[in-house]
Parts: structure tokens; sequence; C-alpha cells
């Protein structure tokens, strides 16, 4: 299995409901680093999993409306707890979508998975992986 991965980091504000979440529940930032990683068994015509400047632009895509934001605000995400595996499967869901509509260019088609992984800190990640 090949496999190329890309990277951006978004900054948000959020906080959680449930006795789960200690302080987190009340309004508190986060800086997590996004790593998105596409899958394939065999190469493209051009010897590449995807192309790496579309899979990067796909990802700022994906988290421009998320960045410098407080997602307790954002409409799709009311009543949601925007934990960090939650978000990954939101990310995870853009991505596979822009695999599907060919905005990762030719051969994107041929991805078969996606991982996406969020890093909260140095000691703390969570990821959400599925077939395209």
């Amino acid at each position: 299995m090949y496999a190329v991965e890309v990277r951006d980091h978004i900054m948000i504000a959020h906080s959680f409901k449930g006795e789960l979440f200690g302080p987190a529940q009340r309004l508190h930032g986060a800086t997590f680093v996004v790593d998105v990683a596409f899958f394939r068994e065999t190469l493209t015509v051009d010897e590449v999993v995807v192309d790496i400047g579309r899979a990067h632009d796909a990802l700022k895509a994906t988290l421009a409306p998320l960045n410098y934001q407080n997602l307790d605000e954002i409409e799709q995400f009311k009543g949601r707890q925007t934990t960090t595996e939650f978000l990954s499967r939101h990310i995870f869901d853009a991505m596979a979508a822009a695999a599907r509509s060919g905005a990762l260019g030719p051969g994107g088609e041929g991805i078969s998975r996606i991982r996406v992984t969020l890093h909260e800190s140095h000691v703390a990640r969570a990821w959400f992986e599925g077939a395209v």
C-alpha cells in the first residue's frame, strides 16, 4: 500500500457539555495539527499516490471555515460535541468528497483509503480512517 500525507493546522475555540469533560466545559482554545494520509494499492501513471499540491489545497479549503472560529457558533455543529474524534470524521468526509469529485486531480479516483489525524498536543492525537 502506497501513501502520501499532507499537513496543515487550525486554531479554534469550543466548549463541551458534560461532566466527562471537566474544565473543558468552559470555552477554551485549541490548535490542531492536521495530517491527511491518502492510500492506494498502485501508483498513478505519473508514479504518484496523489497530486500533493491539490491534496494540500483541498485540505486548506476544508479547514478554512473552521480556522479562528468558535465551533460552538457554527450552525452545522449545533448540539454536537466538537471533540478531536468528531472533527477528524468531519475533515475525513470533506477530503473523501474531494477525492470522489476529482478535486485531487488525475488519479485521485484511485485513492482507496484516507486517514485524518488531529494532533491536539505532543502527547495526544485522534484519527478517523476509512474507505473512500
